[in-house]
This record gives C-alpha cells, sequence and structure tokens, in this order.
C-alpha cells in the first residue's frame, strides 16, 4: 500500500483526482483490472444502501438492548435539528441497530462504526441527487483516508479505544463529504483531521461486552461530527495541526490508553452499577 501518510495521498492526488489515486493504489496492491476493483467499491455502495433499505423497526437485539430507535427519531419529528441532520441522525441509529441484529452491514472501518459512513452519505445522495459513480468515489475517498489512520495509528477499538472506529469512520466520512461536495484534497485533509481530533480521547466501553450500549449511539456522534467537520474544511477553516500529526496523536493517546477503557467492558459506562447489573442479568457475571 502506497499511503502510509495523508501527505503521500495528497501528492498523488496532484496528478489525478484522489480517489483515482486510491483506485490506482489498490490495482497495485490487489492486482486485477480497473473493473474489478470499481466493481468490488460498487458492491460495497449496494450493500450499504441495503443496510439502510432493509432496517426493519421491529427487530431487537438477541439481548434486547437495541432495535427500534432509528424509527423513533424518524417519525418524531422533535424540530431541534432540521430534515437532512435528523435523516443522518436516523440512518446512524437504523445502520447500527441493523448490526446489534445481526444484519448485514459493511464495516466501515469496523462492524461498530458501520452507521457512520451510510449516515452521511446516503441522505447527502438524497438531498442533491448524486449519481452511483459520485458516491463509488467517495467511498474511494474514504477507503484512502482510512488506509492512512489503520497504518499510522489503529482501527480496532481493543488497541485504541472508540476513538480508533467511529472516531476513524468519522475522519474517513468527512473527507469522503468533501469529495462528494467538490473540495480540494486539502479540504479533505482538513475535514479528516478535525473530525479525528473531535474524537480524540474517546473509549470504548462496551455494557456487557456487547457492541450495542453505547455503541450505537456513538455512530450518531461520529456521523453528525463528520458533516460538522466537512461544513468547517469545505468554508476554508484550516485545520492547524496537520492530518497526519492528528493521526500519530491519536495513536499516542491509544497507546496509554487504560485496558479497563479499550472494548475490554471493565470501565467507563460498563463499569457503571445499571453497566455491571445489565452484565449481570444477560451473561451472568
Amino acid at each position: 500500500m502506497a499511503f502510509a501518510s495523508v501527505e503521500s495521498l495528497l501528492r498523488a492526488a496532484e496528478d489525478a483526482p484522489l480517489w483515482e489515486a486510491v483506485l490506482l493504489d489498490d490495482l497495485r496492491d490487489r492486482g486485477g483490472t480497473r473493473a474489478d476493483s470499481w466493481a468490488r467499491m460498487t458492491a460495497l455502495w449496494e450493500a450499504m444502501e441495503a443496510s439502510l433499505a432493509s432496517y426493519d423497526p421491529g427487530k431487537r437485539s438477541a439481548c434486547g438492548l437495541t432495535g427500534g430507535d432509528g424509527a423513533k427519531v424518524e417519525h418524531a419529528q422533535v424540530g431541534l435539528c432540521g430534515p437532512v441532520l435528523t435523516q443522518v441522525i436516523a440512518a446512524a441509529l437504523k445502520v447500527a441497530e441493523c448490526n446489534a441484529c445481526m444484519g448485514r452491514i459493511v464495516a466501515a472501518p469496523t462492524a461498530g462504526a458501520s452507521g457512520v459512513l451510510p449516515a452521511v452519505l446516503l441522505p447527502l445522495r438524497d438531498k442533491y441527487g448524486f449519481s452511483q459513480e459520485e458516491m463509488v468515489r467517495a467511498l474511494y475517498v474514504s477507503a484512502g483516508f482510512g488506509q492512512v489512520i489503520a497504518t499510522r495509528a489503529s482501527i480496532a477499538g481493543a488497541e485504541g479505544g472508540c476513538q480508533a472506529e467511529v472516531g476513524s469512520a468519522s475522519g474517513m466520512a468527512a473527507a469522503a463529504l468533501v469529495s462528494l461536495m467538490g473540495g480540494s484534497p486539502q479540504q479533505m485533509a482538513w475535514a479528516c483531521g478535525t473530525a479525528l481530533q473531535n474524537l480524540m480521547g474517546l473509549v470504548c466501553d462496551p455494557v456487557a461486552g456487547l457492541v450495542e450500549l453505547p455503541c450505537v449511539k456513538r455512530n450518531v456522534i461520529g456521523a453528525v461530527n463528520a458533516l460538522t467537520a466537512a461544513e468547517l474544511a469545505l468554508a476554508g477553516v484550516e485545520n492547524r495541526i496537520p492530518c497526519d500529526e492528528v493521526i500519530d496523536a491519536m495513536r499516542a493517546v491509544g497507546d496509554v490508553m487504560p485496558a479497563s477503557l479499550r472494548e475490554t467492558g471493565g470501565g467507563g459506562l460498563a463499569a457503571t452499577p445499571t453497566g455491571r447489573r445489565i452484565a449481570e442479568e444477560l451473561l451472568g457475571r
């Protein structure tokens, strides 16, 4: 893989659109043809579409902690957020609930953060009428930034906390949004860096060790954070710390994070009285 830094990704984007630079790197890494790579990414996009379209508000996870909340947000029409933001919130819940209910999702970059990318991409597709080709290109952009994050830091909650899962997904989504809206590669990097730094230090503390509480609602925060980071970048608001340095800082934070806050279910919300009671009721411990 050619891209061990965002800086190298931006240099590659001087000779081709950033999405295409990622596609060409995929060909070098995996082999095959351009059509093969495009077909794989298109299949991922179609799976994201299906994960939202197949949402069933009546389904509940095996333990009963998760299900139905996406529909509640969609139908409540509270009014504090505009229609697009409400759709983003509902979509993030729906896809994350789909994961908890053992539905088919796209791990982008992980199953626990699977609601973030589709939650921002699908409502924006509907609002602006983007073509499937444009959406697939955006996924290549997200993959390029995700590759750098995975190489320089981590995308695993057990290694770096939830900043490595929902945080990484948020950075990937922010860059993809900037790409969709016609922003420059540098603005994509600003958006990714801003999204990552906003969620830096986010712990992974699943109650009863299940990817449900608080994971599902954290997908909402990751999606909304991506929108705000993209908005800032598209407005020309520079992220003063280069994206690579933000990623390196995220790695350093993850390295010193206590094991109890890295997916072990031993700290944070999992260690609250209610969290422990839920674990005891569900798992007998």
